[in-house]
């Protein structure tokens, strides 16, 4: 797997569909692994990409390349949706959204979703196949394959106070940003919301941060995790551990209405539904992390 998270084959590199294969017969080994790394860490993808998505260490902004790349699939397509329910008219409706994204949405709707930059497997060289003109000459691979994605002027696809915010006027000043609702689901359950915390963790606004925070979630769907915040890392685990800067006890419908922006915070905390035990400041750092 290389670096922007792609399967890479040896021979084929990125340029591959996996599917499923059913097969009646028992399976008694797996595949031999291999024992190099197809990935050239050639940094292509990192300069290819117009969300910031995929950093120079190897981190990978999962909600940046997911609210962008795939904004015509369900996430983006319901954003979509709820922006037309809430136009009052046509002259409304075209304000919020460009004659081009309605020809878009309407080109994915009939003939399938399209990804709006899938730009890392274009400019990926790794694999037997498509690796000789990058080998040949390296310069002319990067004016021929990188540099028309990045003068590229498009619409780039942003969710409010996350990390792909700042980096595409910082990088790429020439490309529109556009700010959306996060393609990701809203959260229905507490086991999501844990789950999806590495996914939209935004490491950018996390500096400076240094926090544990213990949750317990009574209710209808108890739960205790404990989330540790330093050096613009993120871990969670089951349980408590270590000792809190913050515990946060809240009903776990309580706090997933709230994270869907359907209750206020200082209304859950006046009706006890969500209680702090520490800093009221650390909740706050906590969201700028984990941004809608």
């Amino acid at each position: 797997m290389g670096i922007h998270r792609n399967v890479i084959h040896p021979r084929f590199g990125s340029f591959v569909l996996l599917g499923t294969v059913i097969v009646a017969a028992e399976v008694a080994t797996y595949a031999k692994p291999l024992d190099f790394n197809p990935c050239l860490e050639c940094k292509l993808c990192v300069a290819a990409c117009p969300t910031g998505a995929i950093g120079p260490d190897g981190h990978f902004n999962f909600a940046a390349c997911y609210t962008h790349n795939y904004r015509e699939f369900m996430g983006g397509f319901g954003d979509w949706v709820e922006t037309v329910a809430a136009s009052g008219s046509a002259d409304a409706y075209r304000q919020k959204v460009s004659g081009p994204e309605t020809v878009s949405m309407w080109q994915s709707l009939s003939f399938g979703a399209n990804y709006k930059a899938a730009y890392c497997l274009s400019v990926c060289p790794a694999g037997e196949d498509v690796i000789r003109p990058y080998l040949a000459d390296r310069k002319q691979f990067m004016e021929e394959t990188l540099q028309p994605l990045r003068e590229k002027v498009e619409t780039v696809y942003v969710a409010r106070g996350t990390d792909a915010e700042d980096f595409v006027p910082r990088s790429l000043p020439h490309k529109r940003v556009k700010i959306v609702r996060a393609g990701l689901p809203r959260q229905t359950s507490i086991r999501g919301f844990l789950r999806a915390l590495p996914l939209v963790f935004q490491r950018g606004r996390s500096k400076g941060l240094a926090a544990t925070y213990h949750f317990t979630f009574t209710g209808r769907e108890p739960a205790e995790a404990t989330i540790v915040i330093r050096d613009r890392t993120l871990n969670v685990t089951n349980g408590h551990a270590g000792e809190p800067d913050l515990r946060i006890t809240a009903d776990s419908d309580t706090w997933l209405r709230f994270l869907r922006k359907e209750a206020s915070l200082p209304w859950a905390l006046l009706r006890r539904r969500i209680r702090l035990k520490g800093s009221p400041r650390l909740l706050l750092a906590f969201g700028r992390c984990f941004p809608s």
